[in-house]
């Protein structure tokens, strides 16, 4: 006997955390919205609006939504139940974004010197072919790599990236920072300075400064993203 039951689009499911709405992605919109609505005139007492906020999370798999059919949807929340909306979530992102993530996992190759009161500022990751002279500095969403003399300010990670390094040819800075951890270098320990050649942040969340060859071990994932 063939199944003659209707799919459908709307599949509402309870968690610890609220709601989640499973949309269809393959339906129209109107008759998403149509059976959205529906649903959401049924509820239980248990949903109604006298009985506070909802939180409530939209999936919407790989259909894409601009900002006002967004809108367009939680409007039939608003109207039907008492749901707050905290994410609605795709597997689709808008162009813009992508770019903004294509800026933030580039690697910006620059050749100059920075010199006193310039600020170079990157997103992405910096490779830097020249030196950073004292009262100088270079920032970066990513990583920062010197091919030559840091003596002024390093900034790596500035959008709270704790995962980010620091590395140079010869390490002479006046401040490291990576992410909020700041961090100055020995002054009263040549030996000690002379053997910097990169900063980190430890699982202590620490900046530590070291050899180039440990950072293979503390950050792998380095050698596949280059």
């Amino acid at each position: 006997m063939p199944n003659t039951s209707k799919k459908q689009f709307v599949v509402i499911k309870g968690t610890k955390d609220g709601l989640t709405f499973l949309l269809d992605d393959q339906c129209t919109l109107d008759h998403l919205k149509e059976e959205l609505k529906d649903k959401l005139s049924e509820r239980p007492e248990t949903l109604s609006p006298s009985q506070g906020p909802i939180k409530a999370k939209i999936v919407i798999g790989t259909r894409y939504l601009n900002l006002e059919q967004e809108k367009e949807l939680e409007s039939l929340f608003s109207q039907e139940m008492n749901v707050r909306i905290e994410a609605i979530e795709s597997e689709v992102i808008s162009k813009v974004k992508a770019e903004e993530i294509r800026q933030l996992q580039q690697i910006n190759r620059i050749v100059t010197v920075v010199r006193s009161g310039q600020v170079l500022e990157v997103k992405g990751d910096l490779l830097l072919i020249g030196d950073v002279n004292p009262g100088a500095t270079v920032k970066a969403t990513g990583s920062i790599y010197i091919m030559g003399k840091l003596r002024g300010i390093a900034h790596a990670g500035y959008l709270g990236e704790d995962q980010a390094v620091i590395c140079a040819s010869t390490m002479e800075p006046t401040q490291l920072r990576v992410a909020s951890i700041i961090r100055r270098p020995p002054e009263d320990d040549e030996e000690l300075q002379s053997n910097i050649e990169c900063a980190y942040v430890n699982d202590d969340k620490e900046m530590v400064l070291d050899k180039l060859l440990k950072l293979r071990k503390i950050r792998p994932t380095l050698s596949m993203d280059i």
